[in-house]
């Protein structure tokens, strides 16, 4: 088995619930001791039954007088019925006379058999209450330490920047957080709780067969480790082959869920026959690879059935010829029939267990890895003033993507005094929306600085920095949730007058009253049951509550009219005093009335000045008006 490196980092997080794990162990102790206690009960009492039959009940059942029963009966050296079973000598004598028949025999064995069975069942029965007790500390204290790692996972989440997320695939993180944490949890608590079952039982169970014989505890033993081994063995093969299931499975529902989302581009083009084919082709691999393992797995419990089958086969064997000799009691052989069917499912666990160990090293090694990625952002610690900003400055900013080696933007200059808005515009590519992913801080910039509040808005505190801006990207985004929760999610102290206010900014409010649901109305996932005009104003109304000082709009009008455009300029003028605003758009319309544009070419700067100038130069801008024909 590996160092198991990755797994001693949860250290901590068990001493962090130190109180139930100890209370599961102690529970798994008292457990065991009972489980070990009945087997030895149920022995006692079979001998107790064939030494009361072969010294008391035999010679009474023989005898021919009372006085032959009494002299029978006083014989106490003779005489190995339990003495919690024994009455008073008066009692004896008093019903010796009526001990004449079969039935009277069977009567008297019947009652000392109904008591062992019910103590045994008693023993049982508290078993079951301290085995309920550990499976409460043990699985549920994997369980707490599950939902502490999925926290910590998840907050790691929150602080990673977008150039993070760009090199990373959703299904792998959301893996990391749901399939990684499972398998370890199935350490953390299944695991730990067999493998100390298995110890204390292991302890336990052979310390009291090797009292009673050595020679009988070794046979009966031998086949169990050779169970272990086998399993171990099924186990991995079984991991493989569920690792194979797995990753089928994942090709079947990414394949059914690309093409359930995209089922109108599958019936506009007439693709249907030919998804149809893939999708069995795929079905069958998953088919191919299922069958597979079920047929490792049948292999499992045979050979359980078979080495258990051994180990009683020879205790009965080597047993029975010691009681013949007279070396060992009858009850014994029971007892040890009951042991090793006790400790069938601890080593049979041994492989299962290992696998489990081996699952959860490899998830933590890739949750870990995950873990020790550190944000390119890192907050600041100043936190600005609460009004009185001085607007937003790029001073001879640069950026250039890591993974491509594209100069998204270079030493770009300019100013967002506050109460102005600054518009970009440029051809597809040019970098408009990089300036607004770096004036969000997504990124930092490779050189020069962004300053907001006089502060380099690296200085910020991150969280605080948000909490004062307002964003749209390009690519909305809405929660599968209602409509004025959606909007509010800007806001979270958002009263329902607020809600409909940003609405109404928004040019939106007159779609949603028409919904049957109004602001009640439960978007589907994204948005989906919405235009693409109604998600971007939406968007924008979730930004516009907040009363942001710094509003960043990156291309969000492109699918909404001219006539309910204009509405959303103008409620954004009207409320734009102590507001620095900045407009990335491809259209004219959008940004014609801004203070400033920027025409923005391969990241430079190529014009700059108001509608009116630009539109004289005879520029790119200049082209762009010309096409659009505004």
């Amino acid at each position: 088995m590996k160092s198991l490196k990755a797994l001693r980092t949860l250290n901590p997080l068990f001493w962090e619930h130190k109180g139930k794990l100890f209370a599961g162990v102690f529970f798994i102790a008292i457990t065991n001791i009972l489980a070990v206690f009945a087997p030895a009960l149920f022995a006692e009492g079979v001998n107790s039954l064939r030494d009361a039959n072969v010294h008391y009940l035999e010679p009474l059942s023989d005898a021919s007088s009372d006085a032959e029963r009494v002299d029978i009966f006083q014989q106490e050296n003779a005489i190995a019925i339990p003495k919690v079973m024994m009455r008073t000598m008066a009692e004896i004598e008093g019903d010796l006379g009526s001990i004449n028949s079969t039935d009277d025999l069977h009567k008297l064995v019947i009652a000392i058999a109904i008591f062992q069975a019910l103590l045994y069942m008693l023993t049982f029965f508290i078993k079951g209450i301290f085995l309920y007790f550990t499976r409460q500390t043990i699985i549920v204290n994997s369980r707490l330490m599950e939902f502490s790692l999925k926290k910590k996972i998840y907050e790691h989440y929150s602080v990673l920047d977008a150039n993070f997320y760009k090199s990373h695939d959703t299904g792998d993180l959301m893996n990391r957080i749901s399939e990684d944490v499972s398998k370890v949890r199935m350490y953390m608590g299944p695991a730990v709780m067999y493998t100390i079952n298995l110890l204390a039982l292991i302890i336990l169970v052979v310390g009291v067969m090797v009292t009673i014989d050595v020679e009988l505890t070794l046979y009966t033993l031998l086949p169990l480790p050779l169970m272990s081994i086998g399993i171990y063995f099924i186990s991995s093969k079984i991991n493989k082959l569920s690792d194979a299931v797995a990753s089928k499975q994942s090709d079947l529902t990414s394949f059914a869920q690309q093409h359930v989302s995209g089922i109108r581009v599958l019936q506009s083009y007439n693709r249907e026959s030919k998804a149809s084919d893939r999708f069995e082709n795929v079905s069958d691999a998953y088919k191919k690879h299922s069958l597979d393992l079920v047929k490792v797995e049948a292999l499992f419990i045979p050979l359980v059935l078979l080495l258990v089958g051994l180990s009683t086969v020879l205790t009965i064997y080597i047993g029975g010829m010691k009681v013949i000799e007279g070396t060992l009691e009858l009850g014994h052989i029971f007892q040890f029939i009951f042991y090793v069917n006790l400790l069938t499912w601890p080593f049979a666990s041994v492989g299962w267990v290992t696998s489990l160990v081996q699952k959860a090293e490899a998830s933590m090694a890739r949750i870990l890895d995950f873990l020790d990625t550190q944000p390119e952002v890192v907050s600041g610690s100043v936190v600005a003033e609460e009004s009185g900003h001085s607007g937003l400055v790029f001073k001879n900013v640069s950026f250039t993507y890591p993974e491509t080696g594209i100069s998204a933007v270079k030493n770009l200059s300019f100013t967002i005094a506050p109460g102005s808005t600054v518009a970009i515009t440029g051809r597809t590519g040019s970098g408009k929306s990089t300036i607004t992913q770096l004036a969000m801080r997504m990124m930092d910039p490779d050189s020069g600085s962004i300053e907001f509040f006089n502060q380099n808005i690296v200085d910020l505190h991150l969280g605080k920095f948000r909490e004062r801006t307002g964003y749209v990207p390009q690519d909305v985004f809405l929660f599968s949730d209602t409509i004025a929760n959606n909007i509010a999610f800007g806001q979270e102290s958002a009263s329902l007058e607020m809600i409909h206010k940003a609405a109404e900014a928004a040019g939106v409010s007159g779609d949603i009253d028409g919904f049957t649901d109004g602001y009640d109305t439960i978007l589907g996932e994204r948005g989906v049951n919405l235009s693409g005009g109604q998600k971007q104003r939406i968007c924008i109304a979730r930004a516009l509550i907040r009363e942001p000082e710094l509003l960043i709009l990156d291309d969000c009008l492109s699918a909404v009219d001219i006539s309910t455009e204009k509405h959303i300029l103008k409620s954004l003028n009207k409320n734009e005093a102590n507001r620095s605003s900045l407009i990335v758009s491809h259209r004219i319309s959008t940004i014609q009335g801004a203070d400033l544009i920027l025409v923005i070419d391969k990241g430079i700067i190529i014009e700059r000045g108001t509608h009116k100038d630009l539109s004289k130069k005879g520029g790119l801008y200049s082209k762009m008006l010309a096409k659009q024909d505004v």
